[in-house]
C-alpha cells in the first residue's frame, strides 16, 4: 500500500486545501494529514489556530479523500512533522509548489527514502486559488466602512511625492458603503477603492499603492474619524479627534463627471502649495475650528485651480469647497458655518449632499444609511448620468 503524507496549520479548510489534498491522494493508496497542535502552533510558530485541535482532527477526518489524520508535536520551525512522519513511514511526501519549508522536507524524504512530490497550486473548478491567510482576511473585514473626504494635502500621501514633516488632513465620512450596497457613484474620489480594499480583507494600503497612488484612503477608512497624518511612504497618524465639530457641516458636491486618480498621479502641480494649504488644515482640526479649516481647504483648493481644474460652483453660504481626492471631477467637498447653511444649500442644489464625520464605536461594525430623500435623489441623478 503506498502512503502519502501531508502537512500544513489547516487554519481554515478552504477549496484550495481540498484540492490540494484530492490530488494528493491520488498519488497513493492511503493519505495522512498532519497539522500541528494549538500550543505548538504558538508556541514555534507565534500564530493561534482558529479551530481547536478536537474540530479540525474531526473536520480533516470526514473528508472523503482522508484516510487518517494526525498531530505534529516536535517543537522545531522546519521539522515540527518530524515525530509523525517518521512513525507513518510514508512513501510519498507531497507538498505545494510555494512550500516555504521544502528544503526541509528535501531533507527529510532523502534521509528516508520518501519520495518528495510537487503539486503545483490549482483551484477547483470556476474557483480562484485561495489561501487561509486570504479567508481569514476576510473573515476579520469589516462589514460596512465610511467614505472619506480630504481637506488638504492629497498627492503627499503618495511615497513618490512625500515631503517630510510635512501632512495630509481627511475625515471619513457616513452614509457607509458595503459589498452590497454602494449608493455613491463610483470612480468619484471619496477613496472607493481604499474601502472595496478594506470590505474584501485585502491588504488596503499595499493595494493602493500597487495603483501607484496614495495611502489615505485606506489609512481613514480604517481608522475614521477626522485625521492628520504624516506625509510620508506609509501611513503615520499624527492625531485625530472624533470630527463631531463637522457634523452638520459638511456635503458633497456630484460633478456628474468621472475621474481617475492613477490617470492623474503623473501631472505637474505644486506640492509646495499643497502642503501649506495642510498646515493650516492641521490647525483647523487640531483646533476644532471649521472657519480654519476651511481656510485651508481653500488654499489646496487654489492649489488645484493652478493645476488645471475647471473651476467649481460657487455654492451660496458655503465657506469653502475643493475636489476631493485627484480631482478633475468626481465628487467635491463643501464646508459650511452652520446646519441651517447647509440645508440651505442643500435645498437650492439637486447635486448637493449630506455626509457626516464618521468614527467608529469600538468594536462596533455600524452602518449608517442615506436619508430616504436624498437616496431618491442620488438614484435619479445615476439614472439620469
Amino acid at each position: 500500500m503506498k502512503k502519502v503524507f501531508v502537512t500544513g496549520a489547516f487554519s481554515v479548510v478552504h477549496a484550495g486545501h481540498i484540492q490540494f489534498l484530492k490530488e494528493a491522494r491520488a498519488l497513493g493508496d492511503c493519505l495522512i494529514v498532519s497539522f500541528p497542535t494549538e500550543d505548538l502552533l504558538w508556541e514555534v510558530y507565534g500564530r493561534k489556530s482558529v479551530l481547536r485541535d478536537a474540530d479540525k482532527m474531526s473536520l480533516l477526518r470526514s473528508l472523503e479523500m482522508v484516510d487518517e489524520v494526525v498531530c505534529s508535536i516536535d517543537h522545531d520551525a522546519n521539522f515540527s512533522f518530524r515525530s509523525a512522519f517518521l512513525e507513518v513511514k510514508p512513501d510519498i511526501f507531497a507538498v505545494t509548489d510555494d512550500d516555504r519549508y521544502m528544503e526541509a522536507k528535501k531533507r527529510i524524504c532523502d534521509e528516508t527514502g520518501a519520495q518528495l512530490v510537487t503539486l503545483k497550486k490549482t483551484a477547483p473548478t470556476s474557483t480562484q486559488v485561495t489561501s487561509s491567510t486570504e479567508v481569514l482576511n476576510r473573515a476579520k473585514a469589516p462589514a460596512h466602512v465610511p467614505l472619506r473626504v480630504d481637506f488638504a494635502g492629497g498627492w503627499l500621501d503618495v511615497p513618490s511625492y512625500a515631503i517630510e514633516g510635512e501632512y495630509v488632513v481627511n475625515c471619513a465620512v457616513s452614509p457607509t458603503v458595503s459589498l452590497r450596497d454602494w449608493e455613491y457613484r463610483k470612480g468619484a474620489g471619496l477613496g472607493g477603492s481604499g474601502a472595496w480594499s478594506v470590505l474584501n480583507g485585502w491588504d488596503p494600503v499595499q493595494s493602493e499603492l500597487g495603483l501607484g497612488v496614495g495611502w489615505q484612503d485606506p489609512a481613514v477608512i480604517a481608522e475614521t474619524g477626522a485625521c492628520v497624518w504624516k506625509s510620508g511612504p506609509l501611513p503615520v497618524l499624527d492625531f485625530k479627534n472624533t470630527g463631531s465639530f463637522l457634523s452638520g457641516l459638511i456635503a458633497v458636491y456630484d460633478t456628474r463627471i468621472r475621474h481617475d486618480t492613477p490617470g492623474l498621479a503623473s501631472r505637474t502641480r505644486d506640492f509646495q502649495a499643497i502642503a501649506r494649504a495642510a498646515r493650516v488644515a492641521r490647525l483647523g482640526v487640531q483646533q476644532q475650528d471649521v472657519r480654519t479649516l476651511a481656510v485651508g481647504v481653500s488654499m489646496n483648493y487654489h492649489a488645484q485651480l493652478d493645476e488645471g481644474m475647471e473651476p467649481l460652483p460657487d455654492i451660496r453660504g458655503s465657506l469653502a469647497g475643493k475636489y476631493c481626492g485627484g480631482g478633475h471631477g468626481g465628487y467635491a467637498v463643501y464646508l459650511f458655518e452652520s446646519t441651517k447653511d447647509r440645508e440651505k444649500a442643500l435645498s437650492l442644489c439637486k447635486d448637493l449632499y449630506p455626509v457626516e464625520p464618521y468614527c467608529r464605536t469600538f468594536g462596533r461594525d455600524e452602518p449608517v444609511a442615506w436619508d430616504p430623500f436624498y437616496l431618491d435623489r442620488i438614484h435619479r441623478s445615476l439614472a439620469e448620468h
